[in-house]
């Protein structure tokens, strides 16, 4: 059975329709790269995953569990939403780390604010955060930044930046880790040591679901790609065929532009 099924997404902003009748799957352990140009729906797409966005339409099932159905039409409190994010681990473009915390506070965050809200917290805090703190050290040593544990994110370059956020979104166990072009806000330089970070996350047979314009990382590290144009899925399978053997003209137009350079 299939880690996520996605099926028959729609999401519109007022007229705009962004994302088309959606539909995939992904099994455990495997690794989707969502290829397409600016605009194509592929954040938009990634956000409704991670129920930053309410899709219009569709079904999202984790696991087996329906997590949402636009046949049925409900208001959610925001602490279920926040239980529905917890299958979805998210890395942004931009690193999103909170300037006032060292990278090891970064990591441990969100799992001692989900701590605070158990009626038990306060008679086992200490055990608890002991047990965050221990978690997120082994996490930033296998994003080779356990020298780093103590610097605040000014300290820290934007390819290690980007490593504390992977270990953040690692720390609560995500079914699935999500990137949004993971170093599109990096130097060519540092964009090596990040990918390296995701390839090593594949190898171990993360679940992932990775928006990149790495194209040739796409191809090396992925099971499954899906291209997007304007909202819709216009193709998708093996990674290496689609990327070396597209059968849509606008796929094959969109992959001659990296091969140009």
């Amino acid at each position: 059975m299939a880690i996520l099924e996605v099926q028959n997404i729609e999401k519109s902003f007022g007229a705009t329709k962004v994302l088309k009748d959606i539909s995939f799957s992904l099994e455990q352990g495997q690794a989707l790269a969502i290829i397409g140009s600016s605009g194509s729906g592929k954040t938009t797409l990634l956000r409704c995953l991670n129920f930053l966005e309410k899709p219009d339409n569709g079904k999202i099932i984790v696991q087996g569990e329906t997590l949402f159905d636009g046949e049925k039409t409900q208001l959610e409190r925001e602490k279920e939403i926040r239980r529905k994010r917890l299958h979805f681990g998210m890395v942004f473009q931009s690193f999103h780390l909170f300037p006032q915390y060292t990278a090891l506070q970064n990591v441990m965050l969100a799992g001692e604010l989900l701590a605070k809200e158990k009626p038990d917290f306060k008679e086992h805090k200490k055990e608890i955060l002991a047990g965050l703190e221990e978690n997120a050290k082994q996490l930033l040593d296998k994003m080779g930044l356990s020298d780093r544990i103590s610097h605040y994110p000014h300290q820290l370059s934007g390819g290690q930046q980007q490593r504390v956020a992977i270990a953040r979104a690692l720390a609560l166990k995500p079914d699935i880790l999500c990137f949004d072009e993971p170093t599109s806000a990096l130097d060519p330089e540092l964009t090596g040591e990040v990918l390296k970070v995701i390839r090593a996350l594949a190898d171990q047979e993360t679940t992932m679901v990775i928006v990149t314009h790495e194209m040739a990382f796409a191809r090396d590290v992925a099971d499954q790609v899906i291209f997007m144009d304007e909202g819709v899925i216009l193709e998708q399978g093996e990674a290496k065929q689609v990327i070396e053997h597209p059968k849509e003209e606008r796929t094959r137009q969109f992959l001659s532009r990296f091969a140009e350079k």
